[in-house]
This record gives structure tokens, sequence and C-alpha cells, in this order.
């Protein structure tokens, strides 16, 4: 990881690279303390505090966020669309969420109404991914059938918890235009 100009990120620390690195993914990818960092440094004969670990992670992670960013999946074509309402400082609002069919997160927008100006917003804003889907599979949230007409998305499916009723409601279908998602 080196930064915009030609010296590196680790310039003017006491460790190499590597044990900072090491610390820093050890932190992130496995959800140790700082403590239980400290330790395995230690077992290797790596003598550091935990508050310079604390330091470090703090210093390095969104050197490690924008080299991982690279890494990260293009949106799938295959959409799954929710809202949940959830508690957010005190107040109730409805969180919209958009996932791919890798389980990637493709945005999310908090939003006080469940209403179609929100809806409209919502995809307005999951659209500018650059991936139109080819299927968005939905809760049922009535206002999804029509904002997704007037976004000209091609095909919206039912989403129901149990197996056997999304089955029958994706092939069940219905006419185009009509208001409701085409199965």
């Amino acid at each position: 990881m080196t930064s915009s100009g030609s010296s590196s990120v680790f310039a003017g620390f006491r460790f190499p690279p590597e044990v900072i690195s090491v610390a820093v993914r050890w932190y992130l990818r496995y959800g140790l303390s700082y403590r239980d960092v400290e330790e395995l440094l230690a077992e290797r004969g790596v003598t550091v505090d935990h508050v310079t670990i604390y330091r470090w992670v703090q210093r390095f992670t969104p050197e490690f966020i924008e080299a991982a960013r690279p890494c990260r999946h293009a949106p799938g074509d295959r959409w799954f669309v929710d809202e949940t309402y959830v508690k957010v400082s005190g107040r109730w609002t409805y969180l919209y969420r958009a996932i791919d069919q890798h389980g990637q997160v493709i945005d999310v927008l908090l939003s006080m109404r469940r209403d179609l100006a929100a809806a409209r917003r919502f995809f307005t804003r999951v659209l500018r991914a650059g991936v139109i889907p080819v299927e968005v599979t939905t809760d049922r949230a009535p206002a999804y059938p029509r904002v997704l007409d007037e976004l000209t998305l091609q095909r919206c499916t039912p989403w129901n918890d149990t197996p056997t009723t999304q089955s029958r409601q994706i092939t069940g279908g219905s006419k185009p235009g009509s208001g409701r998602c085409a199965g």
C-alpha cells in the first residue's frame, strides 16, 4: 500500500510494514480484541502494546478499505429488494435494501415514509450502480410494481418466505403493465 506520493504509508513507523499489516488484518478479519492481537504477535516474538495496535487500526483501516475496493464484485443482475422498520436514534424509520444474487449489498436507504416517493428515490439510487437487473425479487410492497414499471425494469418476482408459495407466485405471472410484478 502506498499513498498518492512515492513514499509508503508505513514510513515513519518503528515496526516493519509486514507486522503492521498482519496486526491490522487480524483485527479486521477475525474480530479479535486488541489484546488478542497483541498476544498473537507476542507468540511470534513481536512485542507491541495493544494501544499501538489500536492506533494502527485507526490509521490503516481506510488504506485496507481502498486496497480491497477493486476486489468487490460488480453488482449481479438478479436483485432482492426489501424494506424493514428499524429504530434509528430513537425514531422509527424504513430501511430499504437491495442485495444481489451473490449476497452483496447494492444500496440502502433510510426513509421516514414507506410510499411511492421513497420507493422511487430508492430505485433511482440503486440503478446508479450501473447494472440493469434481469430480475428483481421483492417483498410485495405496494409501491414497488408501479415504480418498477415507471423505470422500465424487465421483470419483478414477488418474494415470500415459504418456498411453496414463492414458486406458485413466480410461475403464476401477470400481464405486463397491469401494475403487478410480472412473473
